[in-house]
C-alpha cells in the first residue's frame, strides 16, 4: 500500500528473532524506520489519557513512581487475562494505528519500514506493500529472548504462543530473511538486496 506516495514495507517476526537490528541494518542505508513498539509507547507517555485509563482499570501499581507505565506488570497481567489483553487492546490499538500512519506521512525516505510483531495478528496487512518476515526457529527464539529480558522461559513462550505460528506467519511471507544464523554480514548482504528490490517497486 501507498500512503502519501509512499510504500510502506512491512516488517515482522516473533520475539527474540532480531527484528530491531534487521530494521537499523536498514535505516543505516537512508531508510525511515516506523516502529509500532515506539509509537505503543508514545500512546502511554505519562499523563496521557490512555496512561490514566490504565491506572483507572488496573489499579496503582501499574504506574511506577516516576508516572510511566509498569510494563512488566503489565506484561504478566494480559498475559495471564484474557478479558483484560481485550481490554488493553481496545484502547490502545486505535490509538498506535492512528500514530504510525501520522509517522508514515512524515517519511522521507523512497519507501519506509514499519515494524511490527503482531503485524499479521493486527490485520496491519491492508497499510503495507508487502511483508518482509525475519524467521529463526522457536528454540532460537526462546534462548535469544531469555538472554535479552529479564522475563522467566514460562513467559517467553506464552508471548510466543499468544503469537501467530511460525508456519502461519511465512505463509504471508513476501520475502524472507532467515535470521538463526551468527554471520551478520550475510544479513547484511540480504538487507542490501531487498532494499533495492524495494527501491525500484517504489520508483515503479
Amino acid at each position: 500500500m501507498t500512503i502519501a506516495n509512499k510504500v510502506v514495507i512491512g516488517l515482522t517476526g516473533g520475539i527474540g528473532c532480531g527484528k530491531t537490528t534487521i530494521a537499523n541494518f536498514f535505516a543505516d542505508l537512508g531508510i525511515d524506520i516506523i516502529d509500532a513498539d515506539i509509537a505503543a509507547r508514545k500512546v502511554v507517555a505519562p499523563n496521557s489519557n490512555a496512561l490514566l485509563q490504565i491506572s483507572q482499570h488496573f489499579g496503582k501499581p501499574f504506574i511506577m513512581p516516576d508516572g510511566t507505565l509498569n510494563r512488566p506488570l503489565l506484561r504478566s497481567q494480559i498475559f495471564s487475562n484474557e478479558l483484560d489483553k481485550q481490554w488493553l487492546n481496545n484502547l490502545l490499538h486505535p490509538l498506535i494505528r492512528q500514530t504510525m500512519l501520522e509517522e508514515i506521512q512524515q517519511s522521507q525516505s523512497p519507501y519506509c519500514l514499519l515494524v511490527a510483531p503482531l503485524l499479521i495478528e493486527n490485520n496491519l496487512q491492508s497499510l503495507v506493500a508487502r511483508i518482509l518476515v525475519i524467521d529463526i526457529s522457536q528454540s532460537a527464539q526462546i534462548k535469544r529472548a531469555v538472554l535479552r529480558d529479564p522475563s522467566s522461559i514460562d513467559e517467553i513462550k506464552r508471548i510466543i504462543a499468544s503469537q501467530i505460528s511460525r508456519e502461519d506467519r511465512l505463509k504471508h511471507a513476501d520475502d524472507i530473511i532467515d535470521n538463526s544464523g551468527a554471520d551478520l554480514n550475510l544479513i547484511k548482504t540480504s538487507v542490501i538486496k531487498l532494499d533495492q528490490k524495494y527501491r525500484d517497486l517504489a520508483a515503479s
